[in-house]
């Protein structure tokens, strides 16, 4: 179509050569392309194919890092059932799982203790008649028998309601789960309502190991974090065992991703 056009109204001896058209009764005027190619400094998402800008590294559709080992190999290999190598499923390996001790609840427990004493003792020990020869006061048949039926009623409730703070703690303490990969940490919590959250590795800016005395008797210990991350700034791995070895973890895989990512944490 062009050539033709070329021909009609400017009357130039016109040929496509490779793609571009040539005029070889002027042999002055370079060669015209046939196609120019705009550049919308634009790309498409390896992952989910949304256009994005071209110097993005992470896509703000999927949520994929652009420039990690799995973007790579999907653009070597586009195939979308292609198998990932060993290498390239590092990124998504779980590198540390677990749920906070049972034995973080030592001192509740031993709090929780100190109360069941003091309800057996209120149910067991007859207080009306101490307290009777204490302050030397007169009671009455139906006046001991009221304060003794009480004084039961007072340490069994007082019981009940140990034992159901202890358990509820148990159970909220048992149904946290913390999971960490390369690329981001996540933690579910909740009974009733389950709640996910997650936080991208290189928003750690810094990390620190907590660890009480009884923590290192029972072999337990807590890991904090300071995040760049604006809905958990301050994070913690509650009494999980094996702490120095998810210290390390996390020291090593936030060190990574900052690399990766080109991110530098200004103090």
């Amino acid at each position: 179509m062009y050539p033709y056009v070329l021909e009609q109204l400017v009357g130039l001896n016109v040929k496509v050569i490779g793609g571009r058209i040539c005029c070889s009764n002027l042999p002055d005027i370079p060669d015209i392309p046939l196609m120019t190619v705009v550049d919308l400094q634009t790309k498409q998402c390896l992952f989910c194919a949304e256009t994005i800008q071209a110097q993005a590294i992470k896509c703000r559709f999927c949520g994929e890092f652009l420039n990690s080992k799995k973007a790579r190999a999907v653009e070597a290999d586009p195939e979308p059932n292609s198998p990932l190598s060993e290498d390239d499923e590092t990124d998504d390996a779980i590198l540390f799982a677990a749920n906070p001790s049972l034995l973080g609840m030592a001192p509740a427990m031993v709090k929780g203790l100190f109360f069941l004493v003091a309800a057996g003792l209120l149910i067991k020990l007859p207080l009306e008649i101490m307290v009777e020869n204490l302050l030397s006061l007169n009671l009455t048949g139906s006046q001991a028998l009221a304060f003794g039926r009480y004084r039961v009623i007072a340490g069994i409730g007082l019981a009940t309601l140990v034992v159901l703070i202890l358990v509820i703690k148990t159970v909220k303490l048992k149904m946290i789960y913390y999971e960490v990969t390369a690329d981001r940490i996540e933690w579910e919590r909740g009974i009733f309502d389950r709640k996910v959250d997650n936080l991208d590795m290189f928003r750690v800016i810094d990390l620190k190991m907590r660890r009480t005395v009884f923590d290192v008797i029972l072999g337990i210990g807590t890991v904090a974090l300071i995040t760049t991350d604006k809905t958990d700034p301050e994070f913690a791995f509650e009494k999980v065992r094996d702490c120095r070895l998810l210290y390390d973890v996390i020291k090593k895989a936030s060190l990574e991703a900052d690399k990766q990512n080109r991110v530098i944490h200004m103090e």
